[in-house]
């Protein structure tokens, strides 16, 4: 009974507002409401006349500055405002609605109607109801209209008063933030975020700290991450999501038997809320039973339309045998060459009938175009055709995908790139027993090379032993580092505390017309300290110094302004260049007791 009055309603109001805007004035709406509002309520006069007061004055009129212009509510024996002559008792006021009128109803059917000037001067009033803006934000995001979702949306937050928006503004606000990324607002999405921590409600704070913590985490900056989840902690003890950003901070942080203890404690404390559903609790049940494998099931199946082939691919990765022979050639020079046979030629073309994207070869780790919006067709396709993964090309190509959409994803690593990495390491044996130098420049070298990157960086996070030990093998066949795996093997050893096998590597010489990075540098800083060799740490630092003027500083300070990445590699002795490095290690120096204010100590010096 309740949907058949939401449905009549709304129906109803549809049809007075348009009556409404035809002059603006009472009379016009009632005569629409005896003849074409009467059918809309199957006939029912009574109904039709009483309701159509009630919506009057509630509509926000432009003539007026979009103020409604309500009429008094006439007592028992008074004239009935619906113009019948008769008394109020008599008439409308012996009429029981239905159910409810919301009595943000009129603004928000305007909202959703109103176009160009007209809607824009509407929300600069300032007169619309928070909940009229919520709910026709909601409603245009969900018809695609972006624009109008943004404007009605930041129409909200920007009322004065905080303290009287809707529970239900949370998801309004979560969608803001969302339309802000996806349409390049980064800017505005800072200020909100800000915004709402300084002066918004409760809920609120603790939500914008949620995303600046999962914010902080996409961009690798684990220290940043970790505060804004231990603030979100304080300010919404008990939040759900909590338990889910933690296992993620902690994964992120190397850390994946703490992420399964510290998941059982939210399991436990959490279980005692009545206030969870089942599903909720079956979640945290099994992020406490395995935290990688759950977030990573639960990644996969909010894509609804690639789950099954995700899965599918999972499961073809998993049950694949020996690779194939690869055609190596020593060339006079001495240098071990690939190059790609014909049946491997052959079936990388059928492949890419399906995946259609090409690798760019001026990049290291990129593609010419986005595969994702089509890999249904082509991860069916692969699942129908598995001896396509024959050749190292098509495997190049599915790991790379791979890495551009999962790649900073721990809990990714063991689904897709451990398995796939076990296919390619058998090929690396194969360059390996050869001998030879294997250098990026010769023959179909580049690709083996490429894939091996892609499979490194995929499982850097969540598998960081097979990672590091990919990493040095690539590292020994290709001498000249083409893919600047030396500054990532550097991090993996300092996080494992492998210090005196960080100085051997940083010692290497680096490869020819080639500067030192400032990684390297910094973590050579860094490991010479914790073996106090304390001279050398210094010298060190003169070098980063001499390289990057910023990169000291902003490791030390405590809340540096980020620094927008414009490009996947920052250019050498930028700000950028800096904030990337510190994004990346700053939890290693923090961890190591008296290295920051070691380095603090040392920056002073060398600035004088």
């Amino acid at each position: 009974m309740l949907a058949m009055w939401v449905e009549q309603l709304l129906e109803y109001a549809s049809g007075a507002l348009n009556a409404i805007r035809q002059d603006e004035h009472y009379p016009t709406l009632m005569v629409w409401a005896r003849t074409d509002g009467l059918h809309r309520l199957g006939g029912d006069m009574a109904l039709a006349q009483a309701l159509a007061p009630e919506l009057w004055n509630q509509t926000p009129l432009e003539r007026r500055g979009f103020a409604t212009e309500p009429l008094a509510r006439p007592g028992d024996n008074e004239p009935c405002w619906c113009d019948s002559g008769r008394k109020s008792r008599d008439c409308c006021g012996a009429v029981a609605l239905p159910g409810a009128v919301p009595e943000h109803l009129m603004w928000m059917l305007s909202l959703r109607e109103w176009k160009g000037a007209t809607f824009k001067a509407a929300l600069v009033s300032g007169r619309a109801p928070a909940q009229a803006l919520l709910e026709a934000g909601l409603i245009a995001a969900e018809s695609n209209q972006q624009g109008r979702a943004q404007q009605m949306l930041e129409a909200l937050f920007e009322a004065a008063d905080w303290s009287q928006l809707p529970e239900q503004t949370e998801p309004a606000f979560e969608l803001l933030i969302d339309i802000y990324q996806e349409r390049g607002f980064h800017r505005k999405k800072a200020a909100l975020l800000d915004e709402i921590l300084d002066r918004g409600p409760l809920f609120l704070r603790g939500v914008a700290l949620e995303r600046l913590c999962l914010m902080h985490l996409d961009s690798d900056d684990l220290a940043s991450a970790r505060e804004a989840f231990v603030r979100a902690q304080q300010t919404l003890p008990d939040s759900p999501t909590l338990a889910y950003i933690e296992a993620m901070l902690l994964l992120h942080e190397g850390h994946p038997e703490e992420a399964s203890e510290r998941a059982r404690f939210w399991f436990r404390r959490l279980a005692r809320h009545s206030d969870l559903d089942v599903e909720q609790l079956q979640f945290l049940a099994d992020l406490a039973d395995n935290p990688g494998a759950t977030l990573a099931e639960q990644m996969v199946n909010s894509e609804e339309a690639l789950a099954a082939p995700l899965i599918n691919l999972q499961t073809l990765l998993e049950g694949l045998g020996d690779a194939p022979r690869l055609h190596l050639e020593h060339a006079a020079d001495g240098h071990l060459e690939y190059h790609t046979s014909a049946r491997e030629d052959t079936l990388f073309a059928a492949w890419q009938g399906y995946f259609l994207v090409k690798i760019d070869e001026d990049s290291a780790l990129g593609l010419k175009d986005d595969p994702w919006p089509h890999a249904a067709d082509w991860l069916d396709a692969l699942h129908a055709q598995p001896a396509w993964l024959d050749s190292p090309q098509v495997v190049q190509t599915l790991a790379v995908a791979l890495a551009s959409r999962f790649g900073s994803l721990p809990w990714m690593a063991n689904m897709f790139f451990v398995p796939l990495a076990r296919r390619f390491g058998r090929w690396l044996d194969q360059i390996e027993e050869a001998g030879g130098r294997f250098t990026w420049d010769d023959a179909d070298n580049a690709l083996l090379l490429r894939t091996g990157l892609a499979l490194v960086v995929g499982m850097e996070r969540g598998a960081r032993r097979d990672s590091r030990q990919m990493a040095e093998r690539l590292l020994v066949l290709d001498d000249q580092d083409s893919l600047g795996l030396r500054e990532l093997v550097l991090d993996q050893l300092l996080r494992e505390g492998r210090d005196e096998e960080a100085v051997d590597l940083s010692d290497q010489q680096e490869p020819d017309d080639e500067g030192p990075l400032l990684g390297v540098l910094m973590g050579r800083a860094l490991a010479l300290f914790r073996l106090q060799r304390l001279e050398e740490a210094v010298r060190s630092l003169r070098d980063v110094k001499a390289l990057n003027v910023h990169a000291i500083a902003m490791m030390c300070a405590q809340n540096p302004r980020p620094v927008p990445l414009a490009l996947e590699v920052p250019e050498p002795g930028t700000k950028a260049e800096a904030w990337q490095y510190r994004a990346l290690m700053r939890d290693q120096w923090a961890a190591t007791q008296g290295a920051l204010g070691w380095l603090a100590e040392q920056q002073r010096h060398l600035d004088k």
